[in-house]
């Protein structure tokens, strides 16, 4: 019978912590405009990458060779291609696509390199080591160029340029996690923990981990904008998604020997998307960190 009231108590204490954790994020938002205009941006580009095709006003596929090279105008806002696609369908509809690879990777590389960095901080010994020899052997390449690589050797799918990125970022996460996890591997809460008989592994996971995601989810925010531009170049380069798919990179791939000609929006619209996308994701690191660490609460 004790059992069920601790379980009742439970919930009120678990509904209180995302009461204050939300009530917090609203003050963080409204204290700070920079914060509050990121996350705005970052709002636009979900909505786009959820609803991007039913608002597109064109098929992003289809070619109309009598409106090909239009400037911007009333029908067409951002103009079209060579193909006389309409570019404001193209860039909508890019947004989703570029913004799974970004959470994908992200998200993969996140799991992965925390994990690792984790363990080999709070164990150390030889899952130090091999760790730590993993980032190393891929730092020893320049970044961009090893993801050339695996994207060539594996194939230019979307799927394989997300393993591509997940893998150039994985020495970032794991020596952040790994600094984090052996400075509080010995910390009294720790101590703590393991007095009230929890495992090593328990303890990594519910002890370690959430006290250095502040940290992490600052990286993720920045590495975010890095996976949509190292997207963008593979597909710049010919190494990314294929063509006529929507993406950012592609697009602007496509208009750039048009700027000569004088055929600007081609690539200037696209590039603008990519622009816009990078610059949310720097901003929303700072204020991600304030509302996910609980020294930062009022």
């Amino acid at each position: 019978m004790s059992a069920t009231p601790s379980r009742e108590a439970a919930i009120p204490r678990q509904s209180a912590g995302w009461s204050a954790t939300l009530s917090h994020a609203r003050h963080v938002i409204g204290e700070n405009p920079v914060t509050g205009f990121s996350f705005g941006l970052l709002a636009l580009l979900i909505f786009l990458a959820m609803f991007g095709p039913l608002l597109a006003p064109f098929d992003p596929l289809a070619s109309d060779t009598a409106a090909a090279l239009q400037a911007p105008t009333a029908r067409h806002l951002f103009g079209t291609d060579q193909l006389g696609r309409d570019i404001f369908s193209r860039v909508i509809v890019a947004t989703r696509l570029d913004m799974a690879i970004a959470i994908f990777s992200v998200a993969l590389v996140f799991v992965v390199g925390g994990l690792a960095g984790i363990a080999a901080g709070f164990f150390g010994g030889w899952t130090d080591r091999i760790v730590g020899r993993i980032g190393d052997t891929i730092m020893a390449f320049p970044l961009f160029v090893l993801a050339m690589g695996i994207v060539a050797a594996l194939g230019n799918t979307v799927t394989n340029i997300i393993i591509a990125t997940a893998i150039i970022n994985f020495p970032l996460y794991a020596r952040i996690a790994r600094t984090e996890a052996s400075i509080r591997r010995d910390a009294g809460y720790v101590m703590a923990a393991r007095l009230t008989g929890n495992s090593d592994l328990r303890i990594a996971l519910t002890t370690i981990m959430p006290n250095i995601l502040p940290l992490m989810m600052v990286q993720m925010s920045l590495t975010m904008g890095y996976a949509i531009l190292n997207a963008a170049g593979l597909s710049f380069i010919g190494l990314g998604v294929r063509p006529p798919t929507p993406e950012w990179g592609i697009m602007v791939a496509e208009g750039a020997g048009s700027i000569i000609s004088g055929e600007w929006w081609i690539a200037l619209f696209p590039g603008l998307a990519l622009m816009v996308a990078v610059f949310c994701f720097n901003l929303i690191g700072d204020g991600l960190r304030d509302i996910v660490d609980p020294s930062r609460r009022t």
